[in-house]
């Protein structure tokens, strides 16, 4: 994970500093991976021992330009706690929405990539055709696209998410949440991976090859244990700050 280099305040704890400096590197490493939609995509982070508490960028900024500082942090109200900072109304609906249902959700990544977006537009878009779909189909659900800002797509959004930790926003884009922000990241990943797989295969001129049942099975059992762990996602994660890192990203400040 990356260290934390220094504490603006006083009265912020050691585990808020270092989950700051966590969820902007991974504004950095979702810009790197080129994830981004200008300024209206949100990840956001629960603070440590403040479970009703969680931190999200200042809209705004762009990815490459999130630091420690910069995020904001609100309660799941919808009040800023401390500096005050713009934030992305509909951000925070879905955001606190997770919150809210999953008392295990500590990290919920939202985004609108060409992929994701090209997939949300098909009921059950995803199908077991890759080894990258494999990852992710055993807790993939489809949630109807709501009114961004509303307290009905808040709870509705909630719901779904009691159904897998990635998701699929029709008509919108993905969301992932996990219990760690290596782990949401890592479901990202595979996600993303299996929309982009899903769109290729469907340009072309004759139908996929379907992985057998049985190993659809094996694969879920392993996958659903893998998740449950802790280390989930982490090396893939550290792997990828040291990668923005190295580019000379300046976000622990």
């Amino acid at each position: 994970m990356s260290s934390a280099m220094k504490l603006p305040s006083t009265d912020m704890t050691d585990a808020e500093w270092q989950t700051r400096c966590d969820l902007a590197a991974l504004y950095r490493v979702v810009h790197h991976l080129g994830w981004t939609d200008l300024i209206n995509t949100h990840m956001s982070a629960r603070v440590p021992g403040e479970p009703e508490t969680f931190l999200i960028n200042r809209y705004g900024e762009m990815f490459d330009e999130v630091t420690a500082s910069s995020l904001v942090k609100m309660d799941l109200a919808g009040n800023v706690i401390g500096d005050q900072g713009r934030f992305n109304a509909a951000g925070f609906t879905i955001h606190s929405g997770v919150y809210k249902a999953r008392p295990d959700a500590n990290c919920v990544l939202h985004t609108h990539t060409r992929a994701g977006a090209g997939i949300s537009v098909l009921r059950r878009g995803l199908r077991p055709i890759s080894q990258d779909a494999l990852h992710v189909l055993d807790d993939v659900a489809y949630h109807d696209y709501g009114v961004p800002t509303s307290i009905e797509e808040c709870e509705a959004l909630g719901v779904t998410c009691q159904q897998g930790s990635c998701v699929v926003l029709l008509n919108h884009g993905l969301l992932t949440w996990g219990e760690t922000i290596h782990g949401a990241l890592m479901r990202l990943y595979m996600l993303e991976r299996a929309c982009e797989v899903e769109l290729m295969a469907r340009q072309m001129d004759e139908p996929p090859v379907v992985i057998e049942p049985h190993v659809q099975e094996r694969a879920k059992a392993r996958m659903r244990k893998l998740r449950g762990t802790p280390d989930y996602g982490l090396l893939e994660f550290q792997g990828l700050v040291r990668t923005v890192d190295r580019q000379g990203a300046r976000y622990r400040c």
